[in-house]
């Protein structure tokens, strides 16, 4: 299997010649400043700024279904990927500098459109600099690219299939544990967790460096969760951004799982659909 995940020194290589590869900065902050920011104060040379809410998510609906940031339809991810200088023959690299926590989402997003070669930046910008290498203020002016955005290349579920999934595989929750618990929650509306939902903070797929585990580490951290090989898995968080990060973490593992895009935000717009607190 080949990872999806590259260094700092081989994405450096992969750079030369220009062009050889799209690499996209994904960095963003919940409640700002904006990501665009940091970007415009320095990034890796040749990447282009992608906005995790206009680029990776469609508006949010009326009451909230589909969650805080739903999936974009195929027609709006495909303007802004090729925007962005997106081409389905490149290979492209995503990165932020936020242990992958926003990264995930593009790199999921590219995935489940159709893009056959997409990989994120292990360690992020963080682990660029710390390689030695440069970064730059200037921004440049992609040449638009030809990626056609086929959806169904990674499996996503609704609502009433990470409510299955809860009771006959494993959902996992990427959330921190206190909000899975219930003990607060200071985003959306209702606390709690869906039913059945399994404890998986994402924070704990990386290491002090804030690098992924090494894929045994990280098969042994869901074996202890009770993922099994073989067995159905999914994980959902708020709003289906660091639960792309659980996905990715578990992709690293060797362990094939479901996103649940609408994730907390999307179940709790429906007052009918139960919602559990504590331990379990």
């Amino acid at each position: 299997m080949t990872s999806p995940l590259i260094t700092a020194t081989d994405l450096a290589a992969l750079t030369e010649p220009a062009g050889a590869v799209t690499v996209l900065d994904v960095r963003w902050r919940l409640g700002g400043p904006p990501g665009l920011d940091f970007y415009r104060e320095g990034h890796i040379e040749g990447a282009v700024y992608c906005d995790l809410d206009t680029d990776l998510a469609a508006p949010t609906s009326a009451g909230g279904r589909g969650g805080r940031h739903p999936l974009p339809d195929a027609a709006a991810f495909e303007s802004a990927m090729r925007r962005l200088g997106v081409s389905g023959g490149r290979p492209v690299v995503v990165y932020d500098d936020a242990g992958a926590t926003v990264a995930a989402r593009a790199w999921w997003a590219l995935r489940y459109f159709g893009h056959q070669d997409v990989r994120v930046l292990d360690g992020g910008l963080q682990a660029w600099i710390e390689a030695g290498l440069p970064v730059t203020k200037d921004v440049p002016q992609p040449v638009p690219g030809d990626f056609t955005a086929r959806p169904g290349g990674m499996p996503a579920l609704t609502a009433d299939e990470a409510a299955t999934l809860a009771g006959q595989g494993i959902l996992l929750d990427a959330r921190a544990a206190e909000r899975y618990r219930g003990e607060v929650e200071p985003i959306d509306p209702v606390a709690g967790h869906v039913p059945g939902a399994v404890s998986a903070p994402t924070t704990a797929n990386l290491g002090p460096d804030g690098r992924f585990l090494a894929p045994s580490e990280l098969r042994a951290r869901f074996g202890g969760l009770g993922v099994r090989e073989g067995e159905a898995v999914g994980a959902y968080c708020g709003s289906g951004v660091t639960a792309a990060h659980e996905v990715l973490a578990l992709e690293v593992a060797g362990l094939p799982a479901s996103l649940y895009v609408g994730s907390w935000s999307d179940w709790v717009s429906d007052p009918s659909r139960p919602v559990a607190t504590g331990d379990r």
